[in-house]
């Protein structure tokens, strides 16, 4: 099999490569060929190098401020030399306000300060065999820890007005749930049945409160694997049953900046 072709440039005069050759490196590390064009390259050099070494993906580095103009002009010049079709992504020092703005020049994909290696290069493998990766679809639920749904239910039916969908026990994780639904998604309460549930000891440690916020995906296992190879921290690394019938799982919540993730994928119709 043909290995993935990548030219890693540098465009305008930033004088700093360090972070560029860590990811050239990085790639090279997970099969990929690597062709790195070296500093202070203009945009039309760097489309024409792309052409000549019949790359399949331009990656561009910036930590000078310049990326708004310099990565559309990348962008402009290899659409100037037929080469629209080879991707464009991006990485440095790139303020979040201004990744909507590249994104809708052409720019495929940003990676901020910070993204590690292995998710730049799996993103790279995925584009090239044309997976895309799907969002996830909604907001599932956003889970509520309380010491006891008789005592919270009140609060949830009289004074927010919202309807009981169902209560049931989920003995994997030790704990009865309430289900509300709030439009399109849901609050769920749960509440502990023993002291060594994990709700038992989020209560005993922070309180009751939010305690995680599920995203409904459609392939919970394959989700799952695109972490593990991306070096995501998971708390499983395969699915279990939850409420519903449905699969979950947890992300780490140090890989989420302290928000414990659970994917949700719904009980299958027949």
């Amino acid at each position: 099999m043909k290995p993935i072709r990548v030219l890693i440039a540098k465009p305008g005069l930033d004088g700093h490569d360090r972070g560029a050759l860590i990811i050239a490196q990085a790639l090279r590390d997970h099969g990929m060929e690597v062709i790195y064009t070296g500093l202070r390259q203009s945009p039309v050099q760097i489309a024409r190098a792309a052409v000549q070494e019949d790359v399949d993906v331009v990656g561009l580095s910036s930590l000078s401020g310049a990326h708004k103009s310099l990565f559309p002009k990348v962008v402009e010049a290899l659409a100037a030399e037929q080469a629209s079709d080879i991707p464009v992504i991006g990485g440095g020092v790139i303020p979040a306000e201004d990744i909507p703005f590249l994104e809708k020049k052409g720019v495929t994909k940003i990676f901020t300060s910070g993204s590690p290696t292995d998710a730049i290069a799996v993103y790279i493998k995925q584009m090239m065999n044309l997976e895309t990766r799907v969002e996830p679809k909604r907001i599932a639920h956003i889970g509520i820890a309380v010491e006891s749904l008789e005592g919270a239910l009140p609060f949830y039916q009289n004074t927010l007005g919202l309807t009981l969908e169902a209560v049931e026990e989920v003995e994997s994780e030790k704990v009865r749930v309430a289900f509300f639904s709030v439009g399109d998604s849901r609050i769920e309460l749960l509440e502990p049945i023993s002291d060594d549930s994990p709700i038992h000891h989020f209560i005993s440690k922070k309180g009751q409160g939010i305690h995680h916020i599920a995203l409904e995906v459609d392939d919970i296992r394959q989700r799952l694997q695109q972490y593990k190879e991306e070096g995501v921290n998971l708390l499983h690394e395969g699915p279990k049953q939850g409420a519903h019938q449905s699969e979950i799982a947890f992300i780490h919540p140090k890989a989420a900046h302290g928000v414990l993730y659970e994917l949700c994928q719904p009980k299958q119709e027949d």
